[in-house]
């Protein structure tokens, strides 16, 4: 009988502190945040969570000879069992979205489940395999935006596809290890990342403007270098294991860059929420990142 912890292993679970903050942050850029957020959080958790099962099945020869500790080839979990888990998972995901949504959520969720099975089966192990996992979690960012003006959640969806991009390129060399160019250019990224989301904080609609005829009290301006100082803490995380990666390339160290690149995204997604005007609710996203660290010791989210 498959155990609970089997399967926490098989979908990362920890992982999945990463996932709501894509929301989030589509949904305070678009204007959207209200009941419906949870839900449409809670479905892209689900959806997380069956791209997961379905990578570890999609790669179950694979992982028998690279990382036979993993549920499948380890006979924790039977490949049935994982197959019938992310399909399971896919399925309740697009029915909490659809219910939360309604059309306009369906009309992301849809795509964004296409999507993460085409990376799993499909692009994984092609060149296409990071602009199409960037894909899944831009299109996570519009998930969150797509109960109000989803236009304005673009940049913020371009900013978490470009963080994944960077993500998924190391990842690729969690086995073999990598050359110093690639380090080399996902740290370039970052500091980009970085620099673009902690520019001065737009006001979520209907909020007084700060350059408007308002005057501006040193509480304001304390909250506009929110963005800044969780835009730094996600840079300076995880750049420094970049940096690791840069001198000493080996399998070890882009591991644990992937895996800071993971725990490290409520950071940038904090940044973000903030930067559309929710300081609050960016500080309680970017409180997902020490938590998601502590637990990543506990089962791995790569």
């Amino acid at each position: 009988m498959t155990r609970l912890a089997d399967l926490a292993e098989l979908v990362r679970a920890p992982a999945a502190l990463s996932v709501p903050g894509d929301v989030l942050s589509g949904a305070a850029a678009a204007g959207a945040l209200g009941p419906r957020t949870p839900a449409l959080a809670g479905a892209s958790v689900l959806l997380y969570w069956a791209g997961m099962a379905a990578n570890d099945w999609a790669d179950r020869r694979l992982d028998a000879v690279e990382r036979p500790e993993r549920p499948i080839p380890s006979g924790r979990v039977r490949p049935s069992v994982a197959l019938g888990v992310a399909s399971g998972l896919t399925a309740a995901g697009l029915a909490v979205a659809t219910a939360a949504g309604g059309r306009r959520a369906a009309a992301v969720a849809l795509p964004l489940a296409a999507t993460i099975w085409g990376y799993d089966l499909r692009a994984k192990n092609t060149a296409a395999g990071p602009a199409v996992m960037a894909a899944c979690r831009g299109l996570d960012v519009l998930l969150g935006a797509s109960g109000g003006r989803v236009v304005r959640a673009l940049p913020a969806a371009l900013t978490v596809a470009a963080h994944t991009w960077t993500v998924t390129a190391l990842s690729r060399r969690e086995v073999t290890g990598a050359d110093r160019r690639l380090p080399g250019l996902t740290l370039a990224g970052t500091a980009l990342i970085a620099l673009t989301t902690s520019a001065r904080p737009t006001v979520l609609s209907g909020a007084p403007s700060s350059t408007g005829c308002v005057k501006r009290g040193p509480f304001l301006r304390l909250g506009e270098l929110v963005p800044a100082v969780l835009a730094a803490g996600y840079a300076v995380r995880y750049g420094r294991a970049q940096a690791r990666v840069l001198a000493d390339p080996s399998p070890a160290r882009v591991r644990a860059a992937v895996g800071a690149g993971i725990t490290g995204l409520p950071a940038l997604q904090g940044a973000l929420t903030a930067r559309a005007g929710a300081r609050l609710l960016g500080l309680a996203v970017a409180g997902a990142a020490p938590l998601g660290r502590r637990l990543a010791r506990l089962i791995s989210p790569t």
